[in-house]
Parts: C-alpha cells; sequence; structure tokens
C-alpha cells in the first residue's frame, strides 16, 4: 500500500488544500493529512484539534484520507506512518524555493520518503489561508475560497478575533 503525507498548518483549510488532497487521494493508496505546527506561523487563528476537525468536515467523501496532528519532525512521522512520499502544493514559483529547501532536508533525514510537488489548479492560484483571513476580516466574502461545510465556522471565528 502507498502511503502519501499531506502536511500543511491549515490555519483555516482552503479549497486548494483540498483540491491537493483530493489529488494525492486519486495517485496514492492512503492519504494522511496532517495537521503541523509551523513555528514561521505564530498566532494561529485555530488550535491544531480545531483544523483537524475542519478538515475532516471538508473531506467526508475522500474514503482513503485520514486526518491526523503531529508536533515533531515530519521526517520523523512519514517513518513511522510508512508513508512513501511527502505531497506538497505549489502556488507560485515562490513556493517552490522554501519547499525544495524542505524536500531535501526531509530526503535527508529520511531518505526513503519522496517529495512530490503538485502545482495547484489554476483557480487557486492566488489562495492561501493567510489570503482567507485577510479578506474575511475586512468584510469580504470568502465563499469561494474554503469549503462551504465550514464556512460560517471560519468566518464566526475571524469575527470573533477581530472583534477582541
Amino acid at each position: 500500500m502507498k502511503t502519501a503525507i499531506c502536511p500543511g498548518s491549515f490555519d483555516p483549510v482552503t479549497k486548494g488544500h483540498v483540491d491537493i488532497i483530493r489529488r494525492a487521494a486519486k495517485i496514492f493508496d492512503k492519504v494522511i493529512v496532517v495537521v503541523m505546527i509551523n513555528a514561521n506561523k505564530s498566532n494561529a487563528y485555530f488550535t491544531a484539534s480545531e483544523r483537524v476537525d475542519l478538515i475532516k468536515r471538508s473531506i467526508p467523501d475522500i474514503e482513503n484520507a485520514e486526518v491526523e496532528f503531529y508536533s515533531g519532525l515530519l521526517a520523523e512521522y512519514a517513518n513511522e506512518k510508512g508513508a512513501c512520499a511527502i505531497v506538497k502544493g505549489l502556488r507560485a514559483v515562490t513556493d517552490f524555493e522554501y519547499e525544495f529547501q524542505q524536500a531535501l532536508t526531509n530526503k535527508r533525514l529520511n531518505p526513503e520518503i519522496e517529495t512530490v510537488f503538485m502545482t495547484t489548479d489554476a483557480e487557486n492560484m492566488f489562495l492561501s489561508s493567510s489570503v482567507v483571513k485577510q479578506v474575511c476580516e475586512f468584510g469580504g466574502d470568502i465563499s469561494g475560497f474554503v469549503p462551504e461545510a465550514i464556512h460560517d465556522d471560519i468566518v464566526s471565528r475571524i469575527q470573533e478575533r477581530k472583534r477582541n
């Protein structure tokens, strides 16, 4: 069985993330979406457990996908899960430089793992969790950016934080 890991901070999950997860699930027998803490992204809007829940509610129809949280090194997690690949979505050339460095680091830490880069769908090239939060903070419509099942949760949280 070929298992892939789709890691990310997912704060919050977007339609772009769901697209990458869905496409990975067509290629691999099992996809583990793993919510991780990104040290470069402080001040999360959602707790790790909330992000796991939001993702689960966004992909109930993807039968070969599961969602977990992990706080250690991705290369170690992939080894623990017997994964053969890490799947990363790329929006632009600027994403590649960072992700390439991460792929080389993971390969050094776990020589058995391969990183697979998937280009995002053209309609999601601009989309990031940061964009979702910024648009929502200013009262913009994010319904085209996030899964319908979690839209209200995201709007509620972002508006709540804005008030505080």
